[in-house]
């Protein structure tokens, strides 16, 4: 507050620091941020994974597991659409790699599973009702990384320049 007080001496001068403090003071109070980073919480991300969740509960709530398998094909549209946002916001992080990675292969296993099963005739076949199981384990820890990508603060809390 030194720099801010007056001295005596010419009254222009005065009425100049005067003004240059005020300014200061509301820079310091409204904060020096980048205006033109996107909003905080990336809306647009949320309503993916709003809707990533709801088919991921609707699409195989109580459904047979050949059933479900063709609901988490459709899954895949959505995690795109997700891992899309998340490249344009820069929020890709370690968890969320090995989220997407862990999708990928509870994928490979289930389509594996569902050939086997349709070869044998036998929608109910342990191994496929164990790999839809899987893969929507593996969903579940994508909805978990994205939420938490989602919500962490950005770096420097949006103060560094883009």
């Amino acid at each position: 507050m030194t720099a801010c007080t007056t001295r005596r001496g010419g009254a222009g001068r005065g009425t100049v620091r005067a003004a240059a403090c005020v300014a200061v003071l509301m820079a310091v109070a409204t904060g020096c941020r980048n205006d033109t980073a996107p909003a905080w919480g990336y809306p647009e991300l949320g309503a993916t994974l709003g809707s990533l969740a709801r088919t991921l509960e609707e699409g195989c709530a109580g459904a047979a597991p050949e059933h479900c398998a063709g609901h988490l094909d459709r899954l895949d549209a959505l995690a795109a659409r997700a891992f899309a946002e998340v490249l344009d916001h820069r929020l890709l992080d370690d968890a969320y790699v090995r989220a997407r990675t862990g999708v990928h292969r509870a994928r490979e296993l289930r389509l594996a599973a569902s050939a086997r099963a349709r070869s044998l005739r036998d929608p109910h076949h342990p191994p496929l009702v164990r790999a839809v199981a899987a893969e929507r384990l593996a969903y579940r820890r994508l909805l978990t990384a994205l939420e938490r990508v989602r919500t962490a603060p950005p770096p420097g809390d949006g103060t560094r320049p883009v």
